[in-house]
């Protein structure tokens, strides 16, 4: 009988927040870790917890996790990041509904660490799909927030995972800065309509959804800093792409 679910991460040094991610995966059949050429206790890590480990240069995320997924062996895929781990809770229902699935895959609810504590119970968290079947999914080729698609019937599945982000706020303002310079270099070339107006209304749009939506302002500070860095995300992704289009406008010259 084959494999019945595997978990899969990807790896580069890390080492602080490995430990938890793998110690919530050992239900699983097994767990396949694909390292990016980690120099920190990364692999010792994964040795300890017995992961089935293969290296390989990074590729690109989606790239990247999609190699990772190749390499599994069970009829299920049970994705998650370094920086995750998987809830006592997540791991009895994902089990239970193992037993007799109703989907080709399954969106997850994840936590959020905001900054110095966990979100309070009433904040609504993230569901993202990272429960799926092998043959059926696939990671789609978006930058920095690549993510799995998945052929057939797609659902949510109450399974909380958490996800243990930057604890300071220049790491979390450092973070945003990259991942929008690396969805520029996505959209480079490519039309983008209403730049001026997505650039004046889609920030604060963002705030009001996490703040007052998704009740970030249950949590205090916390939450207020989180919801305003994640605005700062959607003001630079488009005055990043803003810029870069006056900048290749000036660079063909008046005349052009």
């Amino acid at each position: 009988m084959g494999l019945r679910l595997s978990a899969v991460v990807t790896t580069l040094d890390n080492a602080a927040t490995l430990d938890a991610c793998l110690a919530s995966l050992r239900f699983c059949d097994e767990i396949v870790l694909l390292d990016s050429g980690s120099t920190d206790a990364t692999l010792d890590i994964a040795t300890r917890h017995g992961a089935r480990i293969a290296m390989q240069p990074f590729a690109g995320y989606g790239p990247q996790k999609q190699a990772a997924i190749d390499l599994a062996g069970g009829e299920w895929i049970l994705l998650l990041d370094a920086d995750e781990s998987l809830t006592d809770d997540g791991r009895a229902t994902i089990l239970r509904e193992l037993a007799a699935p109703r989907a080709d895959g399954y969106r997850l609810p994840r936590r959020e660490w905001l900054f110095w504590r966990w979100p309070h119970p009433a904040t609504r968290p993230n569901w993202q799909l990272r429960l799926f079947r092998k043959a059926g999914g696939r990671m789609n080729s978006v930058p920095v927030h690549a993510a799995p698609v998945v052929e057939g019937t797609v659902i949510d599945l109450d399974a909380p995972f958490r996800h243990y982000g930057e604890p300071r706020l220049a790491d979390r303002v450092d973070k945003v800065n990259r991942y929008s310079s690396g969805l520029l270099e996505h959209k480079r070339g490519k039309p983008v309509r209403f730049i001026g107006l997505r650039l004046l209304v889609y920030p604060s749009l963002v705030f009001l959804k996490l703040y007052v939506a998704k009740r970030y302002f249950l949590n205090g500070w916390a939450g207020y800093f989180a919801a305003r860095t994640q605005s700062f995300y959607a003001f630079l992704k488009y005055a990043k792409v803003l810029e870069a289009k006056r900048s290749a406008g000036q660079a063909r010259g008046p005349h052009a």
